[in-house]
């Protein structure tokens, strides 16, 4: 039994007056704030606004990077050279933690976005360049190495351990599981789950349990230290409470991951 987990979702989706995610009503239940860092989405108010935000309510900032993908919301397959990537996860996490220092925080950890997640699950090369951004950006910063969050047996949790990165394993509550312990792909029927009931146990069987079931129907364990309620599902933030009130009801408490 996990007697604690984290609870994250993805925060400041939006640009310019347009919003997708419900930061204010998110941060009163996540632990950990996932925060669009302007590629896939966010722009330099949002960011800044979204930091404050998370300050207020003690909650954990993390970038979230992604391909330079504004259109395809960062969820279209790219082809991006090691060295260009590399660069431009460096240049996000940069940005955001400029704002995070502004409301008396600084960024803790870095978690990619769609496509470029579910590449740096099989691509060690893509998985390679993001450590790499990762540790650029964190020994520029002078602070200790930055934590990374993603998938567990993923060749980029492999790649952050293997270059002294702290590694935090995650689940999604939200989403389908293929058998090896991968991301049904949305574009398939029952990738994103939306039954708030179905998502609430999911989400305590795993804290309590170790366990997840597959879209197959077989019990896959998971050592996940953290939990993802996707932030631009419908009724995200009521979910989210949900989940995280379910959780504590269970004797499971919900905090940030050491």
């Amino acid at each position: 039994m996990n007697a604690t987990i984290d609870l994250n979702a993805d925060l400041g989706e939006g640009f310019g007056h347009w919003r997708l995610t419900d930061d204010e009503a998110l941060l009163t239940s996540v632990t950990s704030a996932n925060v669009a860092c302007g590629f896939h989405a966010g722009d330099p108010a949002t960011m800044r606004r979204v930091c404050e935000l998370a300050a207020e309510h003690g909650v954990r900032i993390g970038a979230q990077v992604s391909y330079r993908d504004l259109a395809g919301f960062g969820r279209r397959a790219m082809d991006v050279p090691a060295a260009e990537l590399t660069a431009e996860v460096a240049y996000q996490i940069g940005a955001l933690d400029v704002f995070a220092r502004a409301a008396g925080t600084a960024v803790a950890y870095v978690k990619p976005h769609g496509a470029l997640y579910n590449r740096a699950v099989h691509d060690a090369e893509q998985a390679a360049a993001v450590v790499a951004g990762v540790r650029l950006a964190g020994d520029a910063a002078g602070g200790e190495p930055l934590p990374v969050l993603g998938l567990p047996g993923s060749r980029l949790l492999a790649a952050a351990a293997e270059a002294g990165l702290p590694t935090v394993e995650e689940a999604f509550a939200d989403r389908a599981y293929r058998p090896d312990g991968t991301l049904v792909p949305r574009g398939e029927p029952g990738a994103v789950l939306h039954d708030p009931e179905q998502v609430v146990a999911r989400s305590v069987r795993l804290a309590r349990d170790g366990e997840i079931v597959a879209a197959d129907g077989q019990v896959l364990r998971s050592g996940a230290r953290s939990l993802c309620v996707h932030g631009d599902t419908p009724a995200a933030a009521l979910l989210a409470r949900r989940v995280r009130e379910e959780l504590e009801s269970a004797g499971i408490t919900v905090k940030a991951f050491a």
